[in-house]
This record gives C-alpha cells, structure tokens and sequence, in this order.
C-alpha cells in the first residue's frame, strides 16, 4: 500500500468529532429544555422570576454544547491516540506535528463572536425587564411606566388600587436588626410583618432599613434590592402566580443575620383587597403612633432597636432631625 492511500485510508478524526458532538448538543438541549427547563428555579411566579428562568435556559443551551465539545474531543482524544495502542504511532511531536490554521482561526472566532452576542442578550435583557428585579437605587435608570406617578401618588396619600385595573401598587420593606417589616401607602400606611401581594399586579417595592445594611431577597420573585440607611431602593415585578415565597437578607447584618427571614404570600386580587382593608382598620391606632409615611427614617439616637419616638427634642445628634426622649428636667 503506497503512502498516498494509506492518507487516504485514514480516519477523518474532526468529522467524526464533529458528528459526535452535534448529535449529542442537539439531544442534550432538547432534553434539558423540555425535562429540565420548565423547572427551573426561581419559577414563573412573577414577571421578573420567569425572564430569569428564561434567561437561564437560554444560557444554558448555549454552554451545554460548548461543555460536551470539550467533553468529548478530550474522550475522542484518550481513546483514539492513547500511547501504547498497537499500530498507532505517537501522535505527539516528530516531524508529523503540525498545526491547523484554520481550526485556530474558526476557534477565536466563534468563541468571540459567542462571547460578544452573550454581552448583547444579557444588556438587552436587563433594559426590557427593567432591571430584572434587582436593587436599581433612588433613581431607576428603567422602569415600568406610572410608577414615578404611582409613587409621588402614595408618598402624598392619594394612591389607589383596586382589583382588575392597572393600579401600581407601591410597597414599602423595612429592614431592622433583625426582621423585615412592610407598609403599604396606598392603605393608609398601615405598618404588616406579612407581606401579602395581589396577582397581576405592577409592585413597585421602596426599601430601605433602620440600622445597618441589609438586602431585600424575595427568592422565588426574583426581587433583590439592598436596605440602606436613609436611602430608598426601588425594584420592580409583576405577580403572576399565587403561591407562598420566601424573604431573606441576602448581606450580613449581625448576630442573628441567619434567622432574618419570613414568608410572604400571593393572593387573588379579592383575597388581597378584603386582607389590606381589614388590616389598615385594625391597624389604624398602631398606624397613628408611627412617623408619617417617608421614603426613609431616621431612628431615635436614643431608643432601642431603632425605634422612632419623635417628641419635638432635637438631641445632639442631629441638628436638622427632631426625635429622641425627653431629657430630664425638660
């Protein structure tokens, strides 16, 4: 046999890498986008959750393929050039060793180009889904529309909602060493440690904390937004699932930061309604006794657990805030 058709005899290794790899891709993301995809956390409970789980997916029938390629030329590898093998000569140096110009070029370019198209679908995705949920700050960059109007509407007492409309409904989340607590403006301001939301609802959350720094997590809503002192954090999502979610704070706050979680419900738009009413009554002497409702607070320097007990004593620790005990003798 002359050396020319021992060449031609030759297995085609990138074509049946190739082959190998492309079947495998295909089965392999039909199977993880239908079995696994539908599945996967956070859910669809809101708009924000099922973008993400969306967005997820996505990634992932892109890397499945990247992670098999690499997979299976390192098997296709061991198996078919492994030293020793009878007949086989080392593939490895001696004048047989050459590159292959266009394996390398075909290389970075896809590989650019994969990396150049996640950076657009990522920017694009955070812009349509204003934000995708997270902490975007006092001043959004993107926002649903009416929020801006939804908020000065419930900072000036005159918000509304009502269920089927397109009502905003604003919530406000407190942090505090070391509980969550919530008002809800648009009821009066009535303070809740539950946090009830209507379905198909915009909820525009306001947060913000009394003492250190925690983070606003609503796990299965796929709401994250940091708690500031004297800082309003806004975040955005529409409900579109009922069921029970789980709070959390997501930044180390102190002692107790592990046990600084509580469970929040989404109800039907009458259930929510006929709850929020019936607590800003009950409520309404507790609600008389907290400070006017404000983006932020400003705890008492002399109270415990930032307590807010405004009495017309301005202390020394603040020349602008009045608040604190009255001083003996005063």
């Amino acid at each position: 046999m002359t050396s020319e058709s021992a060449t031609k005899a030759a297995p085609r290794h990138l074509r049946r890498v190739t082959l190998i790899w492309f079947v495998s891709s295909v089965v392999a993301d039909l199977l993880f986008w239908f079995l696994a995809g539908p599945h996967m956390p956070p859910g669809r409970m809101t708009s924000t959750a099922a973008s993400n789980q969306s967005d997820f997916n996505i990634l992932m029938v892109v890397a499945l393929p990247v992670l098999l390629g690499v997979w299976e030329f390192i098997l296709y590898a061991l198996i078919t050039w492994r030293s020793k093998r009878p007949g086989v000569p080392e593939p490895i140096g001696g004048p047989a060793a050459a590159g292959n110009q266009k394996v390398e070029v075909s290389w970075v370019a896809i590989t650019a180009t994969l990396v150049i198209l996640l950076v657009a679908f990522g920017t694009v995705e955070l812009i349509v889904n204003e934000g995708a949920g997270a902490g975007e700050g006092p001043n959004p960059i993107w926002q649903p529309a009416g929020v801006n109007q939804a908020e000065a509407n419930a900072l000036a007492g005159t918000g509304t909602w009502a269920p089927g409309g397109n009502d905003i409904l604003v919530v406000q989340v407190i942090g505090q060493q070391w509980e969550w607590t919530y008002r809800y403006p648009t009821f009066g301001g009535f303070e809740s440690q539950q946090l009830i939301l209507p379905n198909n609802t915009t909820i525009a959350f306001n947060v913000t904390s009394l003492d250190v720094i925690h983070s606003f997590w609503a796990y299965q809503l796929e709401v994250k937004a940091d708690a500031n002192p004297q800082v309003n954090d806004v975040a955005f999502t529409k409900t579109r699932q009922l069921g029970n979610f789980v709070v959390r704070c997501s930044e180390l706050c102190g002692i107790w930061h592990a046990d600084m979680y509580d469970y929040g419900k989404v109800v039907s738009p009458a259930a929510f309604l006929h709850w929020v009413t019936t607590s800003e009554a009950k409520n309404a002497a507790n609600t008389a006794d907290l400070p006017a409702f404000a983006w932020t607070y400003v705890p008492d320097a002399n109270g415990a657990a930032g307590g807010y007990y405004p009495d017309g004593n301005v202390t020394p620790y603040s020349r602008v805030e009045v608040y604190g005990s009255t001083q003996p003798g005063s």
